[in-house]
């Protein structure tokens, strides 16, 4: 069979997505500080943009007095002579005591002055106190110590191989290799770093932590000591009438016993690791006017864009420069008119989206929590006729500021569970419900998985019950037998 070489025609639809598109994708999943950030950038990048400054009061006044007519237009300007302009000029004593002004309101905050042109200082986010971290707070402790110098640096080791929440992550043995030295030596350093602050860090486990807490008690307490180091899972368990027996003592002075050591810090390096508060800045308001719900879109800080008059002019008729120089200025404004697009076709869809949930969701705005109605993105696609990814993107990382709170916009959006009787109930609501249920339950007597599928089962909710568990564990709430106060019996 021979081959040979034909051309043919052939018409296809093929879908691409333009870098001005994808730019418009972009915009539409960010959310208002990040928005904020990325028009600040193009505002760098792009000469042709400029931000619109709004109008001052003294312009304003300014041309309120071009408007008005001058004063010798006027009739009366004709009978009244012309006024003298006043001169003001300011004077100062010979005798005036500059070192007193000057002591008196020089500031007395301490300044950086640049005596070396060729020094470096610190920039000022270097220059602004920051929180004691736990490895900066033993390693200042180990510095005070009385070791040698080799101990020292064992003691570096074991205070890098800390966990965030205190204990020691790696072996005795595996730090002794890692310095070189016997794991007898690791082991007299790691029993003076526990008796650090706080105390019982670097411990190996729970028990561990928990004993050098109650060795270190002021008075001792040895049946404090004595249940942590051997009977435990009396605790672990809540099985306080096993624990007198145990440990056989008067119920008074166990359950005293038991009071310290609940006061015990478990994770003792917690302190020192608490992540730093961010702070929600809502990208849209809904405000509650009479019985109407009020949309606002949060435009706060964000800078308005127009394209600058002074590189139109380059593109008329009449301009001398060049035509590299007209292609690059018309690349540039077709860009910022995209952008400034781009920006506008964002906030109209944040604004249709939000809309659309609040007329879905009138009850949770009115009545709280418990009356969250299920919702997908089908539904707040097919109200406003967009596609459900583009939904999607407009609901990721924004929140909603209501009279109920902050949520962010994918938690109106949530699954449905079937009820016994009427329409479906929203996930959200359901757990809800259980947050409240143990909120108000019985401490000594709590609901079991299978108590809070009955009780809901009576507000016509059918759950099953590996359902409950998983919800109860998104909310963090532990099982019945730890929710379960203590019982000391008789």
């Amino acid at each position: 069979m021979a081959l040979e070489l034909r051309q043919q025609l052939k018409l296809t639809q093929q879908l691409i997505i333009t870098p001005q598109l994808q730019q418009a994708i972009k915009l539409l999943q960010l959310s208002r500080l990040e928005l904020v950030d990325t028009i600040y950038e193009e505002l760098e990048t792009n000469p042709l943009l400029e931000e619109a400054q709004e109008e001052t009061q003294e312009e304003a006044r300014q041309e309120v007095r071009d408007q008005e007519p001058s004063p010798a237009e006027t009739p009366e300007a004709e009978a009244q002579p012309a006024l003298k302009e006043v001169e003001i000029s300011e004077t100062v004593r010979e005798d005036f005591d500059w070192e007193s002004y000057l002591d008196e309101y020089s500031s007395a905050a301490p300044a950086l002055v640049e005596t070396d042109r060729g020094q470096e200082f610190p920039s000022y986010d270097q220059r602004l106190t920051k929180k004691t971290s736990l490895e900066d707070h033993l390693t200042w402790q180990l510095r005070l110590s009385e070791m040698n110098e080799a101990e020292k640096d064992i003691g570096e080791l074991i205070i890098g191989s800390l966990e965030p929440s205190g204990y020691l992550a790696n072996s005795v043995e595996e730090i002794a290799e890692l310095g070189q030295v016997s794991p007898a030596a690791v082991e007299q350093v790691l029993a003076r770093i526990q008796r650090f602050d706080p105390i019982g860090v670097a411990s190996r486990d729970l028990k561990e932590c928990l004993s050098i807490q109650a060795e270190s008690l002021e008075p001792p307490n040895p049946l404090v000591t004595l249940i942590v180091s051997r009977h435990l899972s009396y605790l672990e368990n809540k099985n306080y009438q096993g624990l007198v027996r145990a440990v056989k003592r008067d119920m008074e002075e166990v359950k005293a016993a038991v009071a310290i050591i609940l006061h015990f810090d478990p994770r003792p390096g917690s302190a020192f690791n608490e992540t730093e508060v961010h702070y929600i800045s809502p990208d849209v308001y809904v405000i509650k006017v009479d019985d109407e719900l009020v949309i606002v879109l949060n435009e706060d800080g964000m800078p308005k864009l127009r394209v600058s008059s002074v590189y139109k002019t380059a593109l008329g008729s009449d301009s001398q420069a060049s035509n590299d120089t007209k292609d690059y200025i018309q690349t540039k404004l077709r860009a910022a008119a995209w952008l400034i697009k781009s920006i506008h076709q964002r906030q109209r869809t944040l604004y249709k989206v939000s809309r659309s949930i609040v007329n879905f969701q009138r009850d949770f705005f009115d009545k709280g929590v418990a009356h969250l109605k299920p919702m997908v993105l089908r539904d707040v696609a097919e109200d406003v006729g967009m596609h459900e990814s583009t939904i999607s993107r407009v609901t990721t990382n924004k929140y909603l500021h209501s009279p109920q709170g902050i949520f962010e916009l994918k938690y109106f959006f949530n699954s449905s569970i079937n009820s016994v009787v009427g329409d479906a109930v929203a996930s959200e609501s359901v757990k809800e419900r259980i947050r409240r249920l143990v909120r108000d339950e019985d401490p000594a007597n709590p609901y079991s998985d299978k108590e809070l599928v009955d009780v809901l089962e009576r507000e016509n909710i059918k759950i099953a019950r590996r359902t409950i568990a998983k919800y109860r564990e998104m909310l963090n709430i532990l099982p019945s037998h730890k929710r379960k106060q203590a019982s000391w019996g008789k």
